[in-house]
């Protein structure tokens, strides 16, 4: 099989229990690290599929990569090659099948319920508790599913085809977890002290039940992934 490509673009934004996943199913991957001066491919043959993961920036931003990335998507999409996109790559998938990419009226950081709208990634699940850490959100893109929703965030997750946009962490380990909320410690602080009402959550309550909420989490992911990988290209 022609292994799926997966872009980095920020130090501790890794591909985490997606890469896991795949190598449980043993699909191949290469893992591009833009943030380690590794080029886009110039094209898409030879992947079966696109993973975009989560980073630090905004997809607005005019950097010359971004606009790489953005006409990768576009291929795919033309060529019915799946993609999927965790958190800033959701919102590299909206914007590049014709969404938009805004602020969000409140950041979300730490653990958040969120409700399944649409079964048909999720089938017989309701809600289910998921990692968040974004200031910004996507829209739906024309022709697009929106899956999930919650309380201060509106567009969690859409499906476009054989594609899958996410703002969550579904690829959340316990170690990734424990590395942002340390390393975002002043983020969090500015976000409470801006509005102390906001769904940001401190170090400590993003910690505990670590274990069992990554574990539940996982199961999630599992189910999303799964649909997804049906959809390879070979």
């Amino acid at each position: 099989m022609k292994p799926v490509a997966i872009f980095c673009y920020s130090p501790g934004k890794n591909p985490g229990h997606f890469a896991t996943f795949l190598d449980r199913h043993s699909i191949p991957w290469v893992e591009f690290r833009i943030d380690e001066g590794m080029a886009p491919p110039a094209s898409i043959a030879g992947y079966s599929g696109l993973c975009f993961m989560g980073g630090v920036m905004s997809v607005n931003d005019e950097d010359a990569w971004i606009t790489a990335l953005l006409d990768l998507i576009r291929e795919a999409h033309a060529l019915d090659i799946p993609v999927i996109g965790h958190c800033f790559g959701g919102q590299l998938l909206s914007k590049a099948l014709g969404g938009t990419v805004t602020r969000n009226p409140v950041k979300e950081i730490g653990w958040t319920k969120v409700r399944v709208l649409d079964p048909e990634w999720l089938p017989g699940m309701n809600e289910f508790l998921t990692y968040e850490w974004h200031g910004e959100t996507f829209s739906i893109p024309e022709g697009g599913k929106r899956l999930l929703e919650s309380e201060h965030c509106a567009n969690q997750a859409f499906a476009l085809g054989p594609h899958l946009g996410m703002q969550c962490h579904v690829e959340m380990t316990e170690a990734m977890v424990e590395d942002w909320s340390a390393q975002g410690t002043r983020e969090i602080e500015r976000a409470l002290e801006k509005n102390p009402a906001a769904p940001v959550q401190k170090r400590e309550q993003q910690l505990a039940p670590l274990a069992e909420r990554i574990a539940t989490l996982h199961e999630v992911a599992d189910t999303l992934y799964g649909k997804w990988i049906t959809n390879l290209k070979g």
